[in-house]
């Protein structure tokens, strides 16, 4: 398949440029000719760099502008109009020209972000469908936006309540790295001398072990920490190595607990949407699934919608889940059952989104507090050990006197 760039008119006779992929230049204008244009021109595009993501923050406010938008009662492609002559990236007002002259020319929402799914988040063209058949847009994008804020918040607090001490750490590695080097060595005669080699405190003795190895020593750990980063890059590359990934995480105290909550509340949120956009229940796990993000709700969702296709009721199939609690997977049946479906499923993602702030607020609580302690813990081990000696001969001078 290659890239062709194309100048046609639409039907109402606006220019439209733009780039579509065909196996050739005829294919192409084919498929130009079926969206209904009247092509001028086609070329074979030159290569360029490759695309990025859409930043975080740049995405956030263009979600949420969108959601304005729509709740104003302004039509999608003329939302998306104006929010392209409003913003502020280059880039990004090119992106959305090129998602609306594709919508103006009929291509469908869903049709036009999956074509950029390197640009936006998965599944964010089935949201905009979905909320545009439903009526729910400015609903729909407003809880998106609230899960992403979610996600940016927690990354925020654990960059916060960790960078500070991990400074004062690194500062404090290098004047003991220093100290190591350049002072130690010097008093390490003069010790043995005063007190003796033997009667040096363990501790003291350590600490002029490893004056004796600091180099060394930072080797090794430089070449650990490549390596552990090194493995977790390795691991990325599989699904299989993202869930040995996740499982980690979702093992450590707060923070798994916080994690596995924003997951299940993202999903919860999703698959009511997809309910609301007609889709069937194997279709909602799988897509719900792959929005939320997770290898191994992926691999569950999946085995659960095959078992569901198979005329089994959700929660019978779900008995093996792990990640998916009983309570998740009862208030789905429950709300299937009653007709209370998307209800009950906004309903479990506003509890999973709550339990989520509270582990938020807990770990903010907890870790700072603990990365001082260590922190503190080091540097008075390491004071202690120098003045060990010093004590020691005092003690030895007052029991002579």
């Amino acid at each position: 398949m290659a890239t062709f760039e194309y100048n046609a008119l639409t039907s109402a006779g606006r220019l439209m440029k733009g780039t579509i992929e065909a196996g050739s230049r005829q294919e192409a204008g084919e498929l130009l000719k079926q969206m209904q244009l009247t092509v001028n021109s086609i070329e074979k595009a030159k290569p360029g760099k490759p695309k990025t993501a859409v930043g975080r923050s740049e995405f956030m406010l263009f979600n949420q502008q969108l959601a304005s938008i729509t709740k104003a009662g302004i039509p999608l492609e003329r939302g998306l109009r104006e929010l392209a002559a409003d913003v502020g990236s280059k880039s990004m007002r090119k992106l959305i020209d090129a998602i609306v002259g594709e919508l103006e020319a009929g291509v469908s929402i869903e049709q036009a972000f999956e074509k950029r799914q390197k640009a936006f988040p998965p599944l964010y063209g089935r949201i905009l469908k979905a909320g545009v058949e439903t009526g729910r847009l400015s609903e729909m994008l407003t809880s998106l936006n609230r899960h992403l804020e979610m996600a940016s918040r927690t990354r925020r607090i654990i960059f916060e309540a960790m960078s500070y001490p991990a400074v004062i750490l690194t500062l404090a590695a290098v004047i003991l790295t220093g100290v190591f080097l350049l002072i130690i060595p010097q008093f390490d005669p003069i010790l043995r001398e005063m007190v003796g080699g033997e009667r040096l405190p363990p501790l003291t003795r350590l600490f002029l072990n490893m004056a004796k190895n600091v180099v060394p020593f930072w080797i090794v750990v430089g070449a650990l920490v490549a390596v552990i980063l090194f493995v977790l890059a390795l691991l990325s590359f599989s699904p299989a190595g993202r869930r040995f990934k996740e499982s980690l995480f979702l093992k450590l105290p707060v923070m798994g607990r916080l994690y596995h909550s924003s997951v299940l509340s993202k999903m919860a949120e999703a698959m009511a949407m997809m309910v609301a956009a007609g889709c069937d229940m194997p279709a909602c796990l799988r897509l719900s699934s792959g929005a939320a993000g997770n290898e191994k709700l992926l691999l569950e969702s999946e085995i659960l919608a095959r078992q569901v296709e198979q005329g089994a009721n959700i929660l019978e199939a779900g008995q093996f889940c792990t990640f998916l609690p009983h309570l998740f997977l009862y208030s789905i049946q429950l709300g299937t059952q009653r007709n209370e479906l998307q209800d009950n499923l906004y309903s479990l993602g506003q509890m999973y989104a709550e339990q989520a702030r509270c582990g938020q607020a807990r770990l903010q609580a907890i870790l700072l507090p603990v990365m001082l302690i260590v922190v503190g813990g080091i540097v008075a081990t390491a004071v202690l050990a120098m003045f060990l000696p010093m004590i020691q001969i005092v003690e030895s001078l007052s029991a002579v006197t």
